[in-house]
């Protein structure tokens, strides 16, 4: 093996993992609808999360991407410990994949339907068709095929380059050495674990097995310990993706870790019992790369067998391991595990937002109460929540940035923005709440008391408020369209109110039937309310906006205006309630 074989096995390897990496991601980015439905399959039912591990990870042709979005979930809160044993397990089983699409690369005859299937036959056509869905298509989803396509290529492209460079090796005495050395099995399993740690793939470890194995001086008695220890160097990646997460999160990363170091020793120690009470023939015989595939497979298979009864004892033993913490856990509200598949991580940061609206809803009706009765415990829960309120907008904002970094489809960059414009939104409304509560607290220290007339039109405009505010959230938190598109006409109705209440209060100081200071707060008051009235018009417009993939909210406030009999009849209606 001369220096050029070595730069040919370099490239070969560089194109390898680089054709397997983006071939995942572009896998992941495509199923990412698929993905949230399998997902959604997880119950405590311990078939249905094995099936849908071994789902998802068929997909996106990665157990480690799997696993870590696995610890990604539980940190979240999204999935129980219980959940995510099964969901694993069946990780590892459709991590095995790959190597059979590998091994089409040994099939060998003279027939053309059979040559057909080789991936040297098939992959030039692979490639044309993915250049051409890459440059000459517009639509997200195409491209992402034709990434695909051509990661596919380039991954088979790399197992020939590397096959060929490895070729001349089947003559060399030391490199026979090499593979006698890892006749013995413990070697072998610390060979596959190490390789497999670095890369941090047992897919591409695989993978570089099968081109070692072209060359015919990998027996199956060196090949089938490298298997195994190529299982539990894969649990590196979730190791390293749990530092700084959840106590549950952890004990999810350990059972990944037990399942696969259990597994590996049980069978390791049966195969040490076959290879030195029978010697059988069949481990000393080179192994093929579809060889690799079927004990690759059934390695995994057997794993689960054993272990999927064992299911609650691994639970009991992580948790043993990882005793729950004296103080209670904070979750993190978003998790950046997430954010390798687009479409999971915009339904969480749905969820945190879900959270931060209910609040600043629910923020906003203790301010308007506090005015008329004031409590000093409800003065701190609503400062407090605020607090949450603004934390949760830098979060969410920061997570929504993050995510734009990655490669979007439509559809999702869409919810990107309308996620950013209802954080703002809300984040204001909690703000107009905090300026509420203020003036409350202004009127008990100052014992400033309202007028019987401006009280009650307080309580008017009050009703109003809450209302548009109650329909806002309604067609954010439901998608409820019909409540979207009352608001935009309550919403002037409630600037004519203010306007209304503001000449009735002049005219109330002009006759000394209110005091100066009673007249700036009610003024505080009246701007607020309607600045919230106004950030629940955005949110209802933001609404339609998404639905309709326009984000322009000031044409849609116009397109709804111009919706001439609904609005004005929706109008009328809100005109007798509030301003009779």
């Amino acid at each position: 093996m001369d220096l050029f074989d070595v730069l040919n096995l370099i490239g070969g390897l560089s194109l390898f993992l680089f054709g397997m990496t983006i071939m995942g991601q572009a896998l992941e980015r495509r199923a990412g609808n698929k993905l949230k439905a399998l997902l959604g399959c997880m119950t405590t039912n311990r078939f249905a999360g094995l099936l849908t591990g071994l789902g998802v990870t068929a997909i996106i042709q990665s157990s480690s991407a799997t696993t870590v979005m696995v610890v990604g979930f539980v940190n979240s809160g999204l999935m129980s410990l219980k959940q995510s044993i099964n969901v694993i397990m069946g990780a590892n089983i459709g991590t095995t994949v790959t190597a059979w699409i590998l091994s089409l690369a040994g099939i060998e005859s003279n027939n053309v339907f059979v040559k057909l299937l080789k991936p040297s036959s098939f992959t030039p056509i692979l490639a044309l068709l993915g250049i051409v869905f890459f440059m000459a298509s517009k639509n997200s989803k195409r491209k992402d095929t034709g990434v695909i396509l051509l990661g596919f290529t380039t991954l088979m492209y790399g197992m020939d380059n590397m096959s060929d460079a490895v070729s001349a090796l089947r003559n060399v005495p030391s490199f026979q050495q090499l593979f006698l050395t890892f006749s013995n099995p413990v070697l072998g399993v610390i060979a596959g674990a190490v390789l497999t740690a670095i890369i941090q793939s047992s897919s591409a470890s695989v993978g570089i097995l099968q081109a070692l194995a072209s060359t015919g001086t990998v027996s199956y008695g060196a090949a089938i310990p490298i298997i195994m220890g190529q299982n539990i160097g894969t649990c590196i990646t979730a190791i390293l993706s749990s530092i700084g997460t959840t106590r549950n999160a952890k004990r999810a990363t350990l059972v990944h870790f037990f399942f696969n170091l259990i597994g590996a020793t049980v069978w390791l120690t049966v195969f040490c019992l076959i290879k030195m009470i029978f010697a059988p023939m069949f481990f000393a015989q080179a192994a093929s790369l579809i060889g690799i595939a079927v004990f690759h497979s059934l390695f995994n298979i057997l794993c689960t067998l054993l272990m999927l009864p064992f299911s609650q004892v691994l639970e009991h033993m992580v948790c043993r391991i990882l005793p729950d913490a004296k103080v209670p856990e904070r979750t993190k509200e978003l998790d950046e595990r997430l954010l390798a598949s687009p479409a999971l991580a915009l339904n969480r940061c749905r969820q945190v937002l879900d959270f931060m609206a209910a609040t600043a809803v629910d923020v906003l009706k203790d301010s308007l109460e506090n005015v008329i009765h004031y409590k000093e415990e409800r003065t701190e829960n609503i400062r407090r929540a605020e607090d949450e309120i603004d934390h949760l907008e830098d979060v969410i904002g920061t997570y929504l940035l993050k995510l734009t970094s990655r490669h979007l489809n439509e559809e999702e960059s869409a919810r990107v923005a309308e996620y950013m414009k209802l954080i703002g939104d809300y984040e204001r409304i909690a703000d107009h709440a905090v300026n509420i509560l203020e003036s409350a607290e202004e009127m008990k220290n100052k014992n400033v008391t309202f007028s019987e007339h401006a009280a009650h039109e307080y309580r008017v405009i009050c009703k109003a408020v809450i209302e548009i505010l109650d329909l806002s959230f309604q067609a954010f938190s439901k998608d409820d369209f019909h409540s979207a598109r009352m608001t935009e006409p309550l919403e002037q109705v409630i600037d004519k109110l203010k306007e209304d209440l503001r000449t009735r209060h002049f005219i109330r100081l002009q006759n000394g039937e209110c005091s100066v200071a009673a007249g700036f707060i009610w003024l505080d008051l009246l701007t607020d309310l309607e600045r919230v009235s106004d950030h629940c018009s955005n949110i209802s417009v933001c609404v339609l906006d998404a639905a309709g993939r326009n984000m322009n909210m000031h044409e849609n406030q116009r397109i709804i205006r111009d919706s001439k009999e609904d609005y004005e009849q929706q109008y009328n209606m809100y005109l007798a309630k509030y301003c009779s």
